[in-house]
């Protein structure tokens, strides 16, 4: 599980960079629309990442097999959800818009397969 919690640690990283790059690059480079687009990337790739790094702190606690597949789909969730938004901001690709969802429903599914099998394994 300390594989999670490294994942999650370089991503929470990467966000904080992207969300300097965003606060200082960007902010007179693209529209206030487009700056929120990508704020709201940051702020979901960051509480995303702090999970990665929840899950991989249970997994000292739950069978890792319980946990593999809510990790691999939260990290998922973070590229597509998080990476579409980025794109979408740098190229102006608005059908990128409709491939974001499909990023928050893996975060969503990560997190609710996530509680599911920790009160699974400790019932």
């Amino acid at each position: 599980m300390k594989t999670w919690i490294v994942a999650g640690a370089a991503l929470a990283g990467l966000a904080v960079v992207f969300g300097a790059f965003g606060a200082h690059g960007l902010k007179t480079k693209v529209t206030p629309e487009m700056l929120a687009v990508f704020e709201t990337g940051v702020r979901y790739h960051f509480y995303h990442a702090l999970g990665l790094i929840i899950i991989g702190v249970i997994g000292f606690h739950l069978p890792e097999s319980s946990l593999q597949f809510p990790a691999m789909l939260m990290t998922v969730g973070i590229l597509i959800f998080s990476g579409t938004l980025y794109v979408l901001v740098f190229t102006g690709q608005k059908w990128l818009g409709a491939v974001t969802p499909i990023g928050g429903l893996l975060l969503i599914m990560s997190w609710l397969l996530l509680a599911y099998n920790i009160w699974k394994d400790s019932a």
